[in-house]
């Protein structure tokens, strides 16, 4: 089977015992497909149609004429790719997008950023799409491409830099919910929660490969085109729940509070946001694979979420038990760890360490992967196990505890040789899971 985006897919199938061999080819040439399906450029030549001088986004006509100039911004790891696609449709009088990886354009302007923390260089490139958003007028037309990663990306604070990186990283540590650690950066810049847009006149047209459960605009890349419904007495008592104690974030949050900033946008009349792709998408495309292979297959939940050990163990326990063999589960959603260790890894491949006991000897593949390419603090997307995973591991004096215990799953994975490795992949819609009961 032909493979681009899995780099290690050859040797991923051959390292297990021959009765698990096909399984795991299966369930990772679904993945393959799943990521090649929600890559950003692929999403765009599907969701977005150029018929003569006017532009069809999930049904929405789009008359180019009524504008007198058009530009392009974007910001998130699937943006460069979205931004590629966008290219070979409009013709644009200036663009400006960050991303975490470059895509080849003729005229659109990319610039790369990093994630999952700011920098200032982020800071610098989010100057150079603000130009575009000012000085565009009300006769002008943006296109805004947003993506998981846009948080981070798209960068205009109110609090120093070191601040920004402190407070983030530390939320993200505690296990703090997407939702919750967003309202927080919304409230702690000067372009989330709905202001990128109310500093233009423009018409702006978002398009969103939504990386959050529910696609909740608003909290998609902190909401920076959303009206937000979040407020700075929400983001302190986030910061309460969590223990953040760094004065220059409480102050600027209080500051807020006390009228002294002004509140996120509650309304916005110059915005349409369109969800062009999200877990669903990777979800639906996993099943119709599977199905191609005349394999039953069944999407669980879109929507899982919890502790990534525990879901781990979950899901196994649910492949045991379920009732028919030759069948696929579908699983999407995004969990999340409590770091304790100073180990390498991610949500993903810890719940696949978490399940490897519970599924040894039995007949299963299964495998979790971060859409984006990038799990954790780790260069995997995540991990694949079947039933000869423990024996395996045992085999090689590993302990599944002990690197659990110091969140050490990517060297687990690694020495193992079940790591899955594809880069950036040019999207990200959440996570996903795929089992397979032989």
């Amino acid at each position: 089977m032909f493979c681009f985006v899995i780099k290690n897919f050859k040797e991923l199938v051959g390292n297990t015992i021959e009765k698990y061999m096909e399984g795991r080819e299966i369930v990772l040439y679904i993945l393959e497909e799943v990521l090649k399906k929600v890559n950003g450029y692929n999403v765009i030549k599907e969701r977005v149609k150029r018929i003569n001088d006017a532009i069809m986004i999930n049904g929405r006509k789009i008359d180019l004429f009524d504008y007198k100039r058009i530009f392009l911004i974007g910001f998130g790891k699937a943006s460069a790719e979205m931004a590629k696609a966008m290219e070979e449709i409009v013709e644009f009088d200036d663009s400006a997008i960050i991303s975490t990886r470059k895509a080849e354009t003729r005229r659109v302007k990319i610039y790369i950023g990093t994630h999952p923390y700011p920098s200032q260089e982020n800071i610098d490139i989010t100057e150079k799409i603000l130009e575009i958003v000012k000085k565009a007028d009300k006769d002008d037309l943006i296109f805004c491409l947003i993506s998981g990663g846009g948080s981070s990306l798209l960068c205009k604070p109110r609090v120093s830099l070191e601040a920004l990186i402190d407070v983030t990283e530390e939320l993200m540590k505690k296990g703090c919910g997407i939702e919750e650690l967003n309202t927080v950066r919304k409230h702690l810049s000067c372009v989330k929660g709905g202001q990128l847009a109310k500093m233009s006149k423009a018409k702006i047209i978002s398009l969103i490969i939504s990386d959050i459960i529910g696609n909740p605009v608003e909290f998609i890349s902190s909401g920076p085109t959303a009206e937000d419904t979040t407020t700075f007495e929400d983001a302190l008592k986030i910061l309460k729940k969590y223990g953040v104690k760094n004065k220059e974030v409480l102050e600027v949050i209080k500051r807020g509070i006390k009228g002294e900033i002004d509140e996120t946008p509650k309304k916005l009349g110059n915005v349409e946001n369109f969800v062009i792709a999200d877990i669903g998408l990777a979800c639906n495309e996993a099943k119709k694979v599977a199905e191609e292979f005349g394999i039953k297959a069944r999407i669980i939940k879109t929507d899982l979420r919890g502790e990534a050990k525990e879901v781990g163990k979950d899901l196994a326990k649910y492949a045991r038990y379920y009732p028919r063999d030759n069948a696929i589960l579908i699983f999407g959603g995004e969990t999340t760890v409590k770091v304790k260790g100073d180990g390498k890894g991610g949500r993903n491949q810890e719940m696949m360490l978490s399940a490897i006991e519970e599924i040894k000897n039995e007949h299963i593949v299964m495998l979790s992967c971060g859409t984006d390419g990038i799990d954790g603090n780790s260069p995997a997307a995540g991990a694949i196990i079947d039933g000869y995973s423990y024996e395996k591991a045992k085999r090689k004096s590993l302990n599944v505890y002990e690197y659990l215990e110091r969140n050490d799953s990517y060297t687990f994975f690694e020495k193992m040789g079940d790591a899955i490795i594809t880069g950036y992949t040019g999207t990200n819609v959440m996570d996903i899971q795929i089992i397979y009961k032989l």
